[in-house]
């Protein structure tokens, strides 16, 4: 099963950091390669991250607690292949804030599927690092 994944310690409230990832229109100051996200996140929403690839992933937010944790969950009909990606927000034993964010391709057809998917890495660290920036500097 491929996966990524990262985190990142903010010295920023929770409330700070919620508030800077729930600004999707700010995602493309976080990530280079998102070209812009329609939709605001909202329990059963749907959100569209435009990609720089030329590619857009309706995804919908399965799962939100604010403050806490969002999912983001998309794919193809029938479970033939599904992308799930969480974000989390807890307290660090240091009174820092923990960020990490975490994306799981399952189904029937993600072998093959995630042969395709560039490493994504990269930009997932981008993410996390741009989020802790513009959280500490909000806080």
């Amino acid at each position: 099963m491929k996966s990524f994944s990262t985190s990142v310690h903010i010295r920023a409230t929770p409330e700070a950091i919620w508030r800077t990832l729930m600004d999707t229109g700010r995602w493309p100051e976080l990530d280079s390669s998102i070209v812009r996200v329609d939709g605001t996140p909202a329990l059963g929403a749907t959100v569209t991250v435009h990609a720089k690839v030329g590619r857009a992933f309706a995804l919908t937010v399965t799962e939100l607690t604010p403050h806490e944790r969002m999912v983001l969950s998309g794919g193809m009909p029938l479970g033939l292949f599904r992308g799930t990606r969480t974000y989390a927000v807890s307290r660090h034993a240091d009174d820092t804030m923990a960020f990490s964010m975490r994306e799981v391709y399952t189904g029937l057809l993600a072998p093959l599927i995630t042969r395709s998917i560039p490493d994504l890495q990269p930009s997932f660290d981008r993410f996390a690092a741009n989020l802790k920036t513009h959280a500490e500097r909000a806080a």
